[in-house]
């Protein structure tokens, strides 16, 4: 054991030196964080405008003021309603002094009532806005509502009810309240923010560059000749390649720990539980440690393992979500959701939304199982370059 941990600190010390480790482990991912952030911020931070709005509604029409009122209950954004003729509000939105125009034709409030079809004239302005849209959503909703009377009336008539009658059905289905109701609620506890996805989609994905500094060291040591002469020292050839091993997973959890701290305080961004963080971060590093055994014992040069490691990295990272989440269904939903990347960031989705130790049961699972899956078949394959 004195003599694994002599060969670590060794090797630690020589990589600490080398500054490609501070490069790729850090100062690359988190360059690109602040990059990806900027972009993204751009996108998400959508400041919403106020509008106006000219509307031209026929006096003493109650149906048709409720479309109107519909517009004055928008909480995202002011809308300004000015009640206009009809000619005045098409000219309104060609002034530009207005964004929108709605024109209720006379008669609307009978024609629902009685179950008849009514149009009402909307006119957008140039370059409209997704406030324009939003405005024309809510009134399109409160058209559906009042359609329903439509319905009651047409199923009135093949009922038999009176004449009398169906004028009060179609008014009482065309003013009632909804009786479903939406009610805002959290997302799921497996999302993660964008800022927050791009911090550990990036952690993940470079998770995979600092762990070759370790593993991938023994095809370097093969090509320099020094292989021969450690494996010449009085100890058991397995500890040479546990303390790579083991140099590659320090490494790993040291860069990982930063990349998150560091992102999820300049980017504002919470992973919840420390501890359940920390379990996320030792699996993640074991899986991305073991795919670096398979190549260091199917690469014959120091070249080829770069080439394969750099391959695998950007393949396991983007298919992981570290650029833009994916989603797929079936046998590729399946397929994706064994990436240890992806497994490490819908790990921290949980516990970024409160999940604790006994939550991430699945996600660990699955890094685990990779780990264990590469070990065995780093075993198996031949070692191309031991005779070289």
């Amino acid at each position: 054991m004195r003599q694994l941990w002599t060969m670590t600190a060794s090797d630690l010390r020589q990589r600490v030196r080398d500054r490609s480790v501070f490069i790729f482990g850090l100062v690359v991912p988190l360059a690109l964080m602040f990059v990806f952030n900027l972009t993204i911020g751009s996108t998400n931070d959508v400041a919403l405008t106020p509008i106006t709005v000219s509307v031209s509604v026929p006096a003493g029409d109650q149906l048709a003021a409720t479309l109107v009122a519909a517009l004055g209950q928008v909480d995202a954004f002011p809308i300004t309603v000015d009640e206009v003729s009809a000619d005045e509000a098409g000219a309104r939105v060609r002034a530009g002094k207005a964004q929108l125009a709605v024109v209720v034709p006379d008669g609307f409030g009978e024609a629902v009532r009685q179950g008849r079809p009514a149009v009402v004239d909307v006119t957008e302005g140039n370059g409209s806005k997704i406030e324009t849209q939003i405005a024309l959503s809510v009134m399109q909703g409160v058209l559906d509502h009042l359609s329903a009377s439509a319905v009651v009336v047409n199923a009135g008539v093949r009922s038999g009810v009176a004449q009398a009658r169906l004028g009060a059905l179609a008014e009482q289905a065309a003013t009632v309240m909804p009786t479903v109701n939406l009610t805002e609620g959290k997302a799921s506890s497996e999302q993660l923010s964008p800022s927050g996805a791009l911090v550990a989609g990036q952690a993940g994905l470079f998770l995979l560059f600092t762990v070759g500094f370790g593993v991938l060291g023994l095809v370097a040591e093969r090509e320099q000749g020094t292989m021969a002469r450690l494996r010449s020292m009085p100890m058991r050839p397995g500890l040479i390649v546990a303390a790579k091993g083991l140099v590659s997973y320090i490494l790993g959890v040291v860069a990982t720990t930063v990349l998150l701290t560091v992102g999820s305080r300049f980017f504002d961004v919470s992973f919840g539980s420390p501890a359940a963080v920390a379990v996320l971060v030792l699996c993640a590093v074991a899986a991305a440690t073991s795919l670096m055994f398979i190549i260091a014992r199917v690469a014959r040069t120091a070249e080829q393992a770069n080439v394969a490691q750099s391959i695998l990295a950007l393949v396991l990272g983007v298919a992981g979500g570290a650029f833009f989440p994916l989603g797929a269904t079936g046998l590729a939903g399946r397929v994706l959701d064994l990436n240890p990347i992806a497994a490490f960031t819908r790990g921290l989705g949980i516990t970024s939304g409160g999940g604790g130790l006994a939550d991430i049961g699945a996600p660990v699972a699955i890094m685990l199982g990779f780990a264990v899956f590469g070990l065995a078949v780093s075993r198996l394959v031949p070692d191309r370059g031991r005779d070289l």
